[in-house]
């Protein structure tokens, strides 16, 4: 059996500009991570929201170690504060290269249970993976009946 190693992490954001400008840097590091992760079988998802990034990465230990050191060296990153990292029995994220949740709908929750992560709180971390996973779910469900057999959802 393989064994799957995680890391959840928050950081707040320095990408300059205006939302547009934000938007379209998120879309970038998407595209970027998805094929990255991909290549390198780590799944996940993040979560933009008020200024600051939560990220899950799960896969092989050498993979996500070398997915988390690029994140930490990214100056569009700061205060990177790990929530969790450690071994995990199965994957949350099986079938996403990178899942994304905006702030869509879950805003407020979303900036609550971010700043609650920057706090220090010891909850934070389940808080934060249980919400990634909830937003993934019905991000999931609402693709669903929209794609395609050949279309990936990756």
């Amino acid at each position: 059996m393989t064994q799957f190693y995680r890391v959840l992490y928050c950081s707040r954001n320095f990408i300059p500009g205006s939302s547009d400008i934000v938007a379209a840097e998120v879309q970038s590091i998407l595209d970027v991570s998805r094929r990255n992760n991909l290549r390198a079988g780590v799944t996940g998802g993040l979560l933009f929201s008020a200024g600051c990034f939560a990220q899950v990465l799960e896969g092989p230990m050498d993979a996500v170690e070398d997915a988390f050191e690029r994140i930490q060296c990214d100056g569009r990153h700061s205060e990177v504060t790990v929530l969790q990292a450690g071994p995990i029995a199965s994957r949350d994220f099986p079938d996403w290269s990178m899942a994304f949740a905006g702030t869509k709908g879950d805003g407020a929750l979303a900036g609550v249970t971010l700043a609650s992560a920057f706090s220090g709180q010891t909850s934070a971390g389940h808080g934060l993976l249980d919400m990634l996973k909830a937003v993934v779910v019905r991000e999931t469900d609402w693709l669903a009946p929209m794609s395609e057999p050949a279309v990936s959802r990756h």
